[in-house]
């Protein structure tokens, strides 16, 4: 795996909140020219095998993977875990205490839906994805689409589910230190998805990376679906400085809802260091 290699280390199933199975999902990697893959469902690891079984039937290279929603500074931020023991025992405990608040906060949801006449949200919303533990408000977004309440997904978070408005519910995830440990103990290595999407004031956003290294962390997301050019040169220039390693993923959803398509991102930098080089051990290879 060279420096261009076209890695796709960040993209969601039916698991979670995509809309694909794991298996279409490594079909369509394969098919877009993804030569490193890997499945980084929310706060779930369930579907690996069966993500580790399709892409290798395919040919495909693989790693574990999955991402995080860790709480710093009052906001949600997601940290990919990559190439880890997708079986242990210890992680599967964190991450499922993890997914635990999800259904509650889901019908708090629905209650402040229903105070503003839209009723049945939390019925609606659970009838795209089956497991109340894995219920999120991309669930909640696509049911108020289809039942004709928004004419499409970001008009739901304009509307709804954004701070202040009235489907929104803030919910406390997973420390920072302890997904890192639950991924760093499973064998794993630990990466910070798309940083330009939080917000942060550049002070909170030197926190997160302090603390993050502080913590084993060790790889930065410097090419994703939702970074700008100017994004993807500013990050990988705080990749050199931090000594982050650099990762590279579309956060592909779903082929209606995704604006990148899985293996169509540009290649990372010649001057970073990407993360699958130092993942080599990691990697399932098809015939291995």
């Amino acid at each position: 795996m060279h420096a261009l290699s076209n890695a796709d280390l960040h993209c969601h199933s039916k698991v979670s909140d995509g809309t694909l199975e794991p298996e279409a999902l490594a079909a369509r990697a394969k098919a877009q020219g993804v030569e490193l893959w890997a499945l980084t469902d929310h706060d779930e690891v369930a579907g690996q095998q069966r993500a580790l079984e399709a892409a290798l039937a395919q040919g495909l290279p693989y790693l574990t993977g999955t991402e995080i929603s860790v709480t710093f500074a009052n906001k949600v931020v997601h940290i990919v875990g990559l190439g880890f023991d997708h079986t242990n025992e210890a992680l599967k405990a964190g991450l499922k205490a993890t997914r635990g608040g999800r259904e509650p906060r889901a019908r708090e949801m629905a209650e402040g839906l229903a105070k503003v006449g839209i009723e049945g949200a939390f019925e609606g919303a659970l009838h795209y994805v089956g497991n109340p533990e894995l219920i999120s408000r991309t669930h909640f977004a696509r049911w108020l689409v289809d039942a004709g309440h928004c004419s499409d997904v970001p008009e739901v978070f304009r509307r709804f589910l954004t701070e202040g408005k009235p489907g929104f519910v803030p919910h406390r995830w997973a420390t920072l230190r302890d997904a890192l440990r639950w991924v760093h103990d499973a064998g794993g290595m630990t990466v910070i998805a798309h940083p330009a999407r939080y917000g942060f004031t550049p002070t909170e956003e030197y926190a997160l990376f302090i603390e993050f290294q502080a913590h084993g962390g060790r790889g930065l997301e410097v090419v994703t679906g939702s970074h700008t050019a100017a994004e993807a040169v500013k990050y990988g220039d705080m990749a050199l400085e931090f000594n982050f390693l650099a990762s590279r993923g579309s956060d592909f959803h779903s082929p209606d809802e995704s604006h990148t398509e899985l293996g169509s991102l540009p290649n990372l930098p010649g001057k970073l260091n990407p993360v699958w080089l130092e993942l080599q051990h990691r990697i399932h290879y098809p015939g291995a």
